[in-house]
């Protein structure tokens, strides 16, 4: 898995105008709680933030605080502004390499399934999938292989085996599928 460093300052629990001075200021307020630690306070630069937040990919975040000390986190929860679609304020849930770690992780869908040759329609429904296991263990992406899928035929979540990692999305979520079309089975009743 990949990490991705990210700097903030200490701050002391303030009122609301101390937090909307924060974010004049193009500072993200950020919690850091879990993994039998005290909730730490601290803030980010908005920009930095966009690193992880605009991005497709799932990351440990290094955080490097201004107080020495580095932890390990994760991104748990994201509020948004309903107009501006800026950050407001993230919850960051601490891990360490002895315990499984839960995140969601990019679907990448590679080959050219047999129903799309036959005329089907190729649909995919998922683009991500959550799964579990040790830091060290954690995939960047996980590769789904379509070429075997034919016409109604359908890739489920409880179809994907990895070593070490355990997949937490519903087993039975489809995650992708090839659809009949009507020239398909137009031409398949005329052959009849």
């Amino acid at each position: 898995m990949q990490h991705f460093e990210l700097k903030g300052q200490i701050r002391k629990v303030g009122n609301k105008a101390v937090i909307k001075a924060f974010r004049r200021e193009g500072l993200v307020p950020c919690n850091l709680y879990g993994n039998g630690m005290d909730n730490v306070l601290f803030t980010v630069s908005e920009k930095e933030l966009k690193g992880i937040t605009h991005n497709p990919a799932s990351y440990i975040v290094d955080l490097v605080l201004d107080n020495g000390k580095t932890y390990n986190a994760v991104l748990h929860e994201l509020q948004y502004h309903p107009v501006k679609d800026n950050c407001l304020h993230v919850d960051f849930l601490a891990v360490n390499e002895k315990k499984p770690i839960a995140i969601t992780v990019p679907l990448v869908i590679t080959g050219h399934a047999i129903g799309v040759q036959k005329g089907g329609k190729f649909v995919q429904r998922m683009r991500e999938v959550r799964i579990s296991a040790l830091m060290k263990d954690l995939p960047d992406d996980i590769t789904v292989d379509i070429t075997d899928l034919d016409l109604d035929k359908k890739f489920r979540a409880g179809d994907i085996k990895l070593d070490k990692v355990t997949v937490l999305t519903d087993k039975d979520a489809v995650i992708c599928s090839v659809k009949t079309t009507r020239n398909v089975a137009a031409a398949t009743e005329t052959a009849e």
